[in-house]
Parts: structure tokens; sequence; C-alpha cells
């Protein structure tokens, strides 16, 4: 159990009273009796507070030339069915509004109290207005919110109640940072109470979402709220592990300074921080896994309570039959009353994804076209396509040495032109014709006696025997030929020597 000592509780005392005292000009008017030309009395409270709310409007806006008639004036048209006052009366309720925020001495307002943390009379001195310009010509004084001004219509708002948690995480940051370790205990102990308020307002929705879901609306509000809390809850559980993290460099730091006794008592604050965090980190840690299950288990429950609960209020005869046989509908509102119920139609579409499916090119022409889908290739169908491809390589052998003619050497590119003029560009649309090039290259130098045991060595088998004693060697050049828009290959020179 965290040990405490009496006068830490009044940590900060001043500072609370400071807070406090921002509201005094709010009861200071609430206490004045003006009644209106009615005699009805006036509500200066809520007056006082209206005309903060004007102040910081015009803050927003950026304008900075409010005074007293342009309060009053403000005043008139808001309460203009409330109280009956003329324009002057309006004029001297804000003028009296106006001095009872700032003095007309301009001194900041100041309370005085007895502090319980030091044991000594204090006060603390605050300004809710000031001035913020002075027109000449008009002899006009322009007023707005001082710090304290805002900080007193900031604290009219619960602006951070479903964050309270995340501000005390902030602020537990800016003490450790700044060596505040006792401060950091009690932040801590804060923290805790907000997680068990946390914890209460889960348990709380949990029954709610069983009792109150009767309808889509209902349940879909409660998931939004549910998702809000797991993604708020997600987000602090960060910032814990980002504080554990912080804590223990914290304390590694303190462990290895020399140790005398002040650091001493510092590094024994740190090790109760360390505890204290981590028993707020586990407690809030349970919740986010409430959290999960309520956003998973409790709300498909829900879903499924709800769609059972329709069905079983549903009466197919008395919602359907009796309405198709009882009353007579047109054709189409016959047919969407039976929509629901009827199979889902189903439409068989071509896709033309087709287009872009595996295609067979054959590797030569007038070999018949197999219109079915491949299967497992076998050996012998391997067999034939080798055949197939030796005589087409066979082929492209004798245009190699019909058009290397007379001449020691030919490039690749002289060869797709000689093939353009006799044989046309059919042949070059051909995938063998370009396979057989990049076999040439691999397996250059060849000759007619070499024959190695290599699949492609057997397909040119047949093609090296038109060699007849000479040697083909290719090498490459740099150059790409792009001899049709589906085929390129670089550029080969091919020389035919003498063996």
């Amino acid at each position: 159990m965290f040990q405490y000592r009496p006068d830490e509780i009044a940590n900060g005392y001043r500072e609370r009273i400071a807070r406090l005292a921002l509201f005094d000009p709010l009861y200071e008017l609430e206490r004045k009796t003006q009644a209106d030309n009615d005699g009805k009395p006036i509500d200066f409270f809520g007056l006082g507070l209206l005309s903060l709310l004007f102040f910081f409007e015009q803050m927003l806006i950026r304008n900075r030339k409010t005074g007293v008639k342009e309060l009053s004036a403000y005043l008139r048209q808001a309460a203009k069915n409330e109280i009956n006052l003329d324009a002057n009366g309006f004029e001297n309720l804000a003028r009296t509004i106006i001095h009872t925020l700032r003095p007309p001495h301009g001194k900041r307002r100041e309370r005085k109290f007895f502090n319980w943390e030091t044991k000594k009379f204090d006060s603390v001195q605050y300004s809710i207005l000031k001035a913020d310009s002075f027109d000449v010509k008009t002899n006009t004084q322009y007023y707005t919110l001082d710090d304290d001004g805002l900080e007193l219509v900031f604290a009219t708002k619960e602006y951070f109640s479903e964050f309270q948690l995340s501000i005390n995480q902030l602020i537990l940051r800016k003490q450790l940072e700044k060596g505040e370790f006792e401060g950091a205990l009690r932040q801590i102990n804060e923290m805790r109470i907000d997680v068990e308020n946390l914890q209460q307002r889960i348990i709380k929705i949990k029954h709610e979402i069983q009792r109150n879901i009767i309808s889509e609306e209902t349940y879909s509000r409660f998931k939004a709220i549910i998702e809000d809390v797991y993604y708020r809850l997600k987000r602090e559980n960060e910032e814990f592990k980002e504080l554990n993290l912080f804590v223990k460099e914290t304390k590694e730091r303190l462990y290895y300074q020399e140790t005398e006794k002040q650091e001493g008592h510092t590094y024994e604050l740190v090790l109760k921080i360390s505890k204290e965090l981590e028993e707020v980190h586990y407690e809030h840690g349970l919740l986010l896994q409430e959290s999960i299950e309520l956003k998973t288990k409790a709300l498909k429950a829900a879903q499924e309570s709800l769609y059972y609960m329709g069905i079983n209020s549903f009466n197919f005869d008395q919602e359907i039959t009796a309405r198709l046989v009882s009353s007579p509908l047109p054709l189409e509102a016959a047919r969407g009353l039976a929509a629901p119920f009827l199979k889902v139609h189903k439409e068989e579409l071509w896709s033309p994804l087709t287009v872009f499916a595996e295609q067979r090119i054959d590797e030569e022409e007038g070999q018949p076209v197999e219109e079915a889908f491949l299967s497992v290739t076998d050996e012998g169908e391997n067999l034939r396509k080798r055949e197939i491809q030796s005589k087409n390589f066979t082929k492209l052998m004798k245009l190699v040495i019909e058009a290397v003619r007379g001449r020691n050497s030919i490039t690749l590119k002289e060869i797709a032109s000689y093939v353009k003029e006799t044989k046309g560009e059919n042949l070059l649309q051909h995938r063998s014709f370009y396979d057989f090039f990049i076999i040439l290259h691999q397996r250059s130098p060849l000759t007619p006696q070499e024959m190695p045991a290599e699949e492609h060595s057997q397909i040119l088998d047949e093609a090296l025997t038109l060699l007849k004693g000479k040697k083909l060697t290719v090498t490459e050049e740099k150059e790409i030929l792009e001899l049709t828009d589906r085929y390129s290959i670089q550029n080969m020179i091919i020389k035919v020597e003498e063996i």
C-alpha cells in the first residue's frame, strides 16, 4: 500500500485556490440585486458568463475593438425577450459587468486565504479582463480576455472528461522529466482513480448493450461508442509503455550515480513510482482486453439477438402470403415483395481477362492446334516436341549456310534481312528462330564431331551435320535487334571457318 505523509495532501494548495478564485467575479455579480423595468430580477451571474463567452468569441474572430457598447449590443440582442431594459439600461449593465471583471482602478484582483500547505496566510492575484486598445477620437476603451480569463472560460466547459487519463499521463511525464518524483506518486494514484472510473463505465456500457439494443440504430450507436473507447484505451496503453520505459531509464541512471543520502531517497521514490505505475498499467491493460471482448463478443451477441428477434417477430403467412393473396398487387410490386425469398440470380459471363491467359504457340507452321486444356506432359510428348524443334533448327541452319555463302562471317541482323527477302516475315514471328541462335551462342564453338549428351545438343544433332567439316563460332554484339513487336534479341556475329 502506498504510504503518504499528512502534509502531502495539501501539496499545490495555493494553485488550487488560484483556480477557485477565478470564479469570484461571477459570484460577486450573483450578489447584485438589480431588477429590470418589469421588476424581474436580473441574472447577473448568467450575464457575466455570457460576457466572458462574448469576449472569447471576439478573440477567436480577432476583433480587437470590443468595449462597453459592443457588449451592450450583444446583451440586448441575447436578452431582448428576457430582460426589459432600454439601450441605456443595457449599457449600464454591460459597464457593471466589465467593472466587476476588471476593477476601474486597473489593479489585478486579489484573493487572500490561509495556506494549509505552508501554514501561513497567503494571497493570489489574477486578472480576468485586460485593456486591449484605446480610441482617442471617441474616447473608448477596448478590452480582451487576460490569461486568467481564458483559463476561466476553459474551466466552465468539461473539455477533457473522457481524456482525463491521457492528461494525467502527460502531467506525469512532465513531472518525471523535471524530477518531481513525490508529485509523480500522487499523480499515479489519480490515474488509478481514472482507470477505476473507466472500468465502471465499461461495465455500464456492457449492461446497456444487453438491455437496450432493440433496433439497428441503437446497435450502430453502441458500436461507435465501443470503438471510440477501444481506440482511446489503445492510445493510452501505448503511452503507458513509453512511461514505463522512461521510468526504467531513470531508475538505471540513478542506480549508477554516486549513492548519497538524498540520491538514495530519490532512487527509492523511483522504485515506488515504477511499482505503482506497473500496477496501474496492468489494470489498464485488463480494461483494454475487456474492451476488445466487448467489441467482439458482446456486440456480436447483441447483433445476433437482434437478428433472431426479427425472425421470431416475422410471420411469413401474414407478411407475405396474405399480402399477395388478399390485396391484388401489380406484377412488378409482387415481384419486389417476393424477391428477397427467391434464389439469387447467377449470370454466366465471359471475362475479358481470358485473353491474358497463357496461350500455346506452335513451333512449326501447319502443325495442328489442340483445342483443349494442356495436360501433364509425359515422356512421349517431350520426345515429339524435341523432334519438331530439331527439324526447325535444321531448316534454320540451312538458311544460315545459304546467307553466309562466299563469306567467312555474317551478323544476325543480316540473316534477319535475308530471311525477310527470301522467306518473308512469318519466320521471324516464330519462337524457334530466336531459340536457335541463343543455343548456338551458348554452345559456341560448334563442330559436327561435338555431340554432348545434353538436350540442346541433341536437338542440334541433325543441324550440325550440315556444317560438313566446318566450325561455327557465335559472338554477341551490344546492339539489340527489335525484329518484331513481340521478340527482340541481341545482335550476333556468326563465323564459319574450315577445320
